[in-house]
């Protein structure tokens, strides 16, 4: 699973619905510590669907801190 941070909830909400629009499977889950955003709130989604993830939010403009992978114990941006 691929991590997505926001710096804001609103953003976070409305990546949750586009998501769940395209029918791709999402969990909404506290921002893991070691990576710094302002908001509380990340997705978790399958690291199959990065490309249509990516394009989603490219065309709907939705603002992201990042989109991360969990390597062992930390998070590195994909």
């Amino acid at each position: 699973m691929l991590l997505m941070a926001f710096d804001s909830t609103q953003q976070a909400l409305r990546a949750e619905m586009l998501l769940e629009y395209a029918d791709i499977e999402n969990d909404m889950c506290p921002t893991p510590k070691q990576i710094t955003a302002g908001c509380a709130l990340s997705l978790e989604f399958p690291e199959d669907e990065l490309e249509q993830v990516k394009q989603i939010v490219r065309d709907e403009n939705v603002e992201i801190r990042g989109i991360y992978m969990k390597k062992e114990d930390y998070y590195v941006e994909v």
